[in-house]
């Protein structure tokens, strides 16, 4: 079943760790919602899962404002990172005490709550997306990313 609303997100960082951006753009066939913010000293995958979780926060709002129903969302993301791990790892993950298979803690847990939190309350489906592959959210996203992480003031919101 088609969506009728796709939420792309990306994540840049200068440097890894360094400066770094995420980015998020919900379209919808009434329109268009985006943000995007940085943080000083992170990684490229924090600002990956960064920019879903933001951009699941605003979808919750239309969710539970009524606005969109649950599970008429499809989020787009060119990081097999997130997609993998919100839909294939992170219950192995829970099951194991929040250890990797090797038996090491989850990197990033934090955020990986919030954003099984988030994918539930929403009913998100997940697919991966080839980055600079030439789709025009994806691309979109990707340049909003990549400006927040040069942004020297990194005041989180634009």
């Amino acid at each position: 079943m088609s969506k009728t609303h796709i939420l792309y997100c990306d994540g840049a960082c200068s440097g890894n760790p360094g400066p770094g951006g995420w980015a998020w753009v919900c379209i919808s066939g009434t329109g268009s919602l985006e943000n995007s913010g940085c943080e000083s000293d992170t990684t490229n995958n924090r600002m990956e899962l960064k920019a879903a979780i933001e951009g699941l926060k605003a979808v919750e709002k239309l969710v539970k404002s009524g606005e969109i129903q649950k599970a008429d969302m499809e989020v787009r993301t060119d990081s097999q990172y997130v997609k993998n791990g919100v839909t294939k790892w992170i219950n192995s993950w829970k099951r194991n005490g929040w250890k990797t298979s090797a038996k090491t803690p989850v990197k990033n847990r934090e955020l990986w709550e919030e954003l099984d939190a988030l994918s539930a309350v929403t009913g998100a489906e997940w697919t991966w997306v080839e980055g600079h592959s030439g789709e025009q959210w994806n691309e979109y996203c990707d340049k909003l990313a990549k400006t927040a992480a040069e942004n020297a003031a990194c005041n989180n919101q634009y």
